[in-house]
């Protein structure tokens, strides 16, 4: 197995990065073609979300198939290989397969636990499939993953450590009120009619809306969803449909909109969204002023909604090198001691260490006495007022000799926010690239939570216990599938050599035959018979325990191994191995049937 993953994700890409890297469908179909035509790859998968890009491929030159994969994806994506090239992550063998494992368990998820990845990995695969860039081993392996992705919802609460991206949203918009509470009532506008905006507007029917508008540019897959909502078992809601050109009448109706679509540019302006307020108070939609809480990104909104603030770390209170108290490696160039929070913490004989230390080995005390108590303007090489440094550290020595350290005051007041007017218009932006213009985020009467926002808001959420078990799963499966690809390696060359075997035993049998011509069938067929039990207990100890050998890590030298102590033929291999591969989907798998199409997850 040399299973190569090249790729991108909200783990390792600003929004703005992967939102500029994001693939159409025409662009996933030529990247597979073109990833299996280049020289290193024999098979090719893409799994594309919102927040991850993601290629697999089968290699037979690791460092080749690192270059050709990521020259790939910069020319699909359209974003400059240099640019790109900080953001990618690789993985190679065992470790492609446990990322591929944990991606499919939602354990690497912007909400951890969601479930929706499994069937973006069944899409995945049966996109491979149909353009014929998956064979064995990327066919094993997605297949596998989604087994290990049902098996940890299943044996796990791993649901509960998360949710889908569409409620975690809603979570975001209704500041973390009860979003059933929140969302009673309310009018929805869903744009798009796609899987997520799908999801979405079950969600919101579910949630208890009082109604559902939605826009589409296919009319007939708008009005499908508007009836499905309307006639289902538990998402019965007034739902109606409508073409994309009345999105800009229905905003000024709906109190929640909801975006998802395809497009490559923005559906939803800020203009539209400022007209759309204007529309429901009859006033301007104001723009924030700087340092409100409307003001900002996505990430400081979103940080502003949780009541954090987060101020730049200051050096730890530590000894660091040559015995200064702080660690000068972690601070800009050119820190230097002004004021208490500087030393937070520090005791008196730290403060004195520390003045020692800045002065190439003079206490700034003992400078001062040395001075005579010099001008304060007295300066040293580095610009410092000596005279004022040392008054400082005389004063803050005080300080921790009468209280015996000096307060901890790290986390400054917070400064203060200007109050935000309760939103006119709550908008949830779900697709990448975004719909929806960032410069909403800045408009007082909306608010915004879109990608960037909902990736900054689940850095910090928690995780459930249930995510180790989680882990270990996927450790064992990790295990397994190494092993039984390991095994499946040397199974042509077992094949092989039983084939070279049984001809070698039917040529023997020819050829006693010409020796003893009057030798009558019964006797024939149980020479035959016997040698050929002869030859199966020969060979059977050493092809049960070479399969073993060979399904154990580094075990991959044992078909070399054998080929060469039997002398068999190469193309014999070759052909049983093309044979083996040109058999995937037409056993008994799962979640593959006569045809070979995946069926994967309902």
């Amino acid at each position: 197995m040399s299973l190569l993953v090249v790729g991108l994700s909200h783990r390792s890409a600003p929004v703005s990065v992967l939102e500029r890297a994001s693939l159409n469908e025409d662009d996933r179909n030529k990247l597979l073609q073109d990833t299996v035509a280049a020289e290193p790859a024999t098979e090719a998968a893409v799994l594309a979300t919102c927040n991850r890009i993601e290629l697999y491929a089968d290699v037979d030159k690791f460092h080749a198939g690192v270059a050709e994969l990521s020259t790939l994806l910069a020319q699909h994506s359209g974003v400059g290989l240099e640019e790109l090239t900080p953001y990618l992550y690789v993985h190679y063998e065992d470790r492609a397969v446990h990322h591929l494992f944990s991606v499919a368990c939602g354990l690497d998820s912007m909400v951890v636990g969601e479930g929706q990845i499994l069937g973006q990995i069944k899409d995945s695969l049966a996109r491979a499939q149909e353009l014929h860039t998956a064979g064995r081993l990327l066919n094993d392996l997605f297949q596998q993953a989604l087994r290990v992705g049902k098996r940890a919802h299943s044996e796990t609460g791993i649901d509960r450590a998360g949710q889908s991206l569409v409620t975690f949203g809603l979570e975001q918009l209704s500041r973390g009120a009860d979003v059933e509470a929140w969302a009673h009532g309310k009018k929805a506008l869903v744009i798009g009619a796609g899987s997520m905006s799908s999801l979405a507007a079950a969600t919101l029917a579910r949630a208890g809306v009082g109604e559902i508008v939605i826009a589409n540019r296919t009319m007939e897959r708008a009005e499908r969803l508007a009836r499905i909502l309307t006639e289902g078992d538990d998402t019965h809601v007034a739902a109606r449909a409508v073409p994309m050109d009345a999105v800009p009448a229905e905003l000024t109706r709906a109190d929640v909109a909801v975006s998802c679509t395809g497009a490559t540019g923005l559906v939803l302006t800020a203009e539209t969204i400022a007209a759309a307020v204007e529309g429901r108070t009859g006033a301007p939609a104001a723009v924030a002023e700087p340092g409100s809480e409307a003001s900002g990104d996505g990430r400081t909104q979103a940080k502003a909604a949780r009541g954090d603030v987060r101020e730049t770390p200051l050096p730890p209170a530590t000894v660091g090198e040559d015995g200064c108290p702080l660690d000068l490696a972690t601070v800009e160039p050119g820190f230097s001691l002004l004021g208490e929070s500087a030393v937070a913490g520090i005791d008196a004989a730290a403060l004195e260490q520390h003045g020692t230390w800045v002065e190439g080995g003079t206490s700034l005390l003992e400078r001062r006495r040395e001075l005579g108590g010099g001008t304060a303007d007295r300066r040293d090489g580095a610009g410092r007022g000596v005279e004022a440094d040392a008054e400082l550290i005389t004063a803050l020595a005080a300080t921790a000799a009468t209280v015996g350290r000096i307060p901890e005051r790290r986390k400054p007041e917070p400064a203060p926010v200007a109050p935000r007017p309760e939103p006119a218009l709550f908008v949830l932006d779900l697709a990448m690239p975004r719909d929806v213009d960032a410069a909403v985020h800045r408009l007082a009467g909306a608010r915004l939570v879109d990608i960037e926002s909902l990736a900054a808001a689940s850095a910090d959420a928690p995780m459930a216990s249930d995510v180790d078990q989680v882990r270990g799963i996927v450790a064992d499966e990790v295990a397994a599938f190494g092993a039984a690809q390991r095994a499946a390696h040397i199974t042509p060359t077992v094949v092989a050599l039983r084939t070279m075997a049984a001809d070698v035993v039917s040529n023997e049998i020819a050829r006693l035959e010409g020796r003893l011509p009057g030798l009558d069938d019964k006797h024939r067929a149980e020479i035959t018979q016997t040698v050929r039990r002869v030859v199966d207990k020969l060979l059977h100890a050493p092809t049960v325990r070479v399969k073993q050998l060979a399904a154990e890590p580094g075990g991959a030298g044992y078909a070399d191994a054998l080929r060469t102590l039997f002398d068999l033929d190469p193309e014999t291999v070759a052909s049983v191995s093309r044979a083996a591969n040109g058999a995937v989907g037409t056993g008994d798998n799962d979640d593959f049937d006569k045809n070979g199409k995946n069926r994967g997850p309902a």
